[in-house]
């Protein structure tokens, strides 16, 4: 039963750990602070004496609670030292999607936790909704209205940009007349 077990947590490991970790980032950790607590996560799991029916739903309930535990602490670690921790540490070196992260940063956290959820996690807003104690109509709202204000963010830089950009153009052929 542990040899299975061990099996089905690494499979699942393989699956899914890189969208956790994003689920954890959006929930406030950086990489390395999400990757510790996935690993615990699975130690816990493994330490279990029945494994639970559906495996990959605990995982993702488990690292949940274990990152809103880990942010709690982590906020009472602030409040006592002069350093608090940023969010969503970036180690992408592409500049567009470190912008959209920290756009996606910028959103409200409940919209954002829908969003990951949603779109990494492949998550229904049923299923959203049941894990953050929702109905599915607010979940649903919460993701719609993330998604415009993040795409009225990007597309307002996207705008920014091309003006720019044209502004440019115009005063350089104005001064080669």
């Amino acid at each position: 039963m542990a040899d299975d077990l061990y099996a089905q947590c690494q499979t699942l490991y393989h699956a899914r750990a890189a969208q956790l970790i994003l689920y954890g980032r959006s929930l406030g950790l950086n990489r390395k602070e999400a990757e510790d607590v996935l690993q615990e996560t699975f130690l816990a799991v493994l330490r279990l004496a029945t494994p639970p029916a559906q495996l990959d739903r605990y995982f993702l309930v488990g690292f949940r609670n274990r990152t809103l535990n880990y942010r709690r602490g982590c906020l009472r670690r602030s409040l006592r030292e002069p350093e608090s921790r940023r969010w969503f540490e970036t180690d992408v070196p592409d500049e567009r999607q470190e912008e959209v992260l920290r756009r996606l940063a910028a959103l409200p956290p409940a919209q954002r936790e829908v969003i990951v959820l949603k779109i990494w996690q492949r998550q229904t807003f049923q299923a959203i909704g049941k894990l953050l104690g929702l109905s599915p109509n607010t979940v649903a709202g919460r993701y719609r209205y993330g998604l415009q204000k993040l795409r009225g963010s990007l597309a307002h830089e996207v705008y920014e940009d091309d003006e720019t950009t044209q502004t440019r153009s115009r005063n350089f052929a104005r001064g080669h007349r």
